[in-house]
């Protein structure tokens, strides 16, 4: 919603917004770009002379003061997909990327390629690209990339937001179940991903793993677009370094591009070759998609490194979902060998506080020397995840205490992550401040 209102300033029109908690970086992007913000949700926060009002849809049901003051002055309003669909996606070359993971990453990604040989694309992504420092641009190209989410649209539209954007360009990185607050198994989310597909037009593409078995589950309910798998000999990735440092992009079995960037992990490998196909169907040749990429800086809370020094190096990562802990894990750990890897987690989502995929939350840091996980609103009891390598606290303060002794116990560099999909209490940079006040 923040990205959203940044395009529509950057369009021209006068924007306002009410929210409940905002925080950096988007809080900071909407400062800059004076755009000012009331908090909380009420009544008076909603100005009555508003030409069209926005409503987003997490935390905004009936019965919150915010939209019943809409409602009750007659005031039209509409969704924030349903207003990017109809006001700013309609007459572009729209290239989407759906999946459970990896959205953000590739989103960036693929802009940043698109943007790197000039063609100033728009794009809407759920991060700040460190290539852009901003999470929206309405650019002057007919290609606009945008993160396209499963999550339902507002209160009033219950399709996944995807469904407004008509994508040219569809991109299906993976598909695990998540967000059970509002889907009830893997089968509902596969049945918005199949409508999905059915408003591509049979001249677009969709790329996609060939070996995800819940995507080819949906494809094979119907689809009438080209495809492209990857991983196949039409088009993979060679790894030349085991941590994803460096890469070799091939079609049937010839080297067409060499990828050598910052990023790790095999995850960030296919993200990125999903990027170059994407970036490949709007007419950019492997080898310059490749070249771009090779300065790609990341994602803010993309395993953003926030300090590091000889002894210590801190890391803020968005990761809340099992799969992405553990690729994420995983991706370090090959860089940095037997260094110590200390792993903070906030189970923040709501399918992680419901405790769906409890049984798979400890194989999913096996990367991590040690863990620390962050109870605050779980439903369930997280102490049976504790062992040797891992406990259970219920406080940030004792979280930072715990971090600090464990800091300074270790012998060579110590590899601090901190995975949440939220503010966390403001941890990262409280950590960040502890373990550099104290030397450790």
């Amino acid at each position: 919603m923040g990205s959203i209102a940044l395009l529509a300033r950057e369009l021209g029109h006068k924007v306002t917004g009410t929210d409940q908690n905002v925080y950096p970086p988007m809080s900071t992007q909407l400062e800059s770009a004076g755009i000012t913000l009331t908090s909380p949700y009420a009544a008076e926060n909603i100005p009555r002379d508003a030409d069209l009002i926005i409503i987003g849809n997490s935390g905004l049901p009936r019965g919150n003061a915010a939209v019943e003051a809409v409602l009750n002055g007659n005031i039209p309003y509409t969704s924030g997909a349903e207003w990017l669909g109809r006001y700013l996606l309609h007459d572009r070359w729209v290239i989407a990327v759906a999946g459970t993971h990896g959205k953000t990453t590739t989103t960036s990604m693929i802009s940043w390629i698109l943007s790197s040989v000039g063609m100033d694309p728009g794009f809407l992504i759920g991060g700040v690209p460190l290539n852009f420092g901003v999470s929206s641009h309405s650019g002057s190209a007919p290609f606009f990339v945008i993160e396209a989410d499963e999550y339902d649209t507002s209160y009033f539209d219950r399709r996944s937001k995807f469904l407004h954007y008509h994508p040219k360009t569809l991109v299906l990185n993976n598909l695990e179940f998540d967000h059970a607050d509002i889907f009830d198994d893997l089968d509902t989310i596969k049945t918005q991903f199949h409508l999905l597909l059915r408003t591509v037009p049979g001249n677009g593409l969709v790329i996609h793993p060939h070996d995800d078995r819940n995507l080819a589950a949906v494809l094979a309910a119907g689809c009438w677009t080209k495809t492209l798998a990857l991983g196949s000999d039409e088009l993979r990735a060679q790894l030349i370094s085991d941590d994803g440092r460096q890469f070799q992009v091939l079609v049937n079995g010839q080297v067409k591009g060499e990828v050598n960037w910052p990023m790790t992990g095999s995850h960030n490998v296919a993200n990125g070759l999903a990027a170059v196909a994407a970036a490949r169907h709007t007419g950019i040749p492997l080898k310059v998609a490749c070249e771009a990429l090779c300065q790609f800086q990341g994602v803010k809370r993309r395993m953003e490194i926030i300090y590091s020094d000889r002894d210590l190096t801190i890391y803020d990562d968005f990761a809340h979902h099992p799969t992405a802990i553990a690729m994420t894990l995983e991706g370090l750990r090959r860089r940095v060998g037997n260094d110590t890897v200390l792993a903070v987690i906030e189970p923040a989502s709501h399918t992680m506080r419901q405790g769906i995929h409890q049984q798979i939350l400890g194989p999913c840091t096996a990367s991590a020397s040690s863990v620390i996980w962050f109870d605050s609103t779980t439903t369930w009891d997280m102490s049976r995840l504790e062992n040797a390598s891992t406990i259970v606290l219920d406080n940030t303060d004792s979280i930072i205490e715990q971090v600090a002794h464990q800091v300074q116990a270790a012998s060579g560099m110590v590899h601090l992550v901190i995975m949440s999909n939220s503010s966390f209490e403001g941890l990262h940079l409280k950590l960040r401040d502890r373990l550099t006040a104290t030397g450790t």
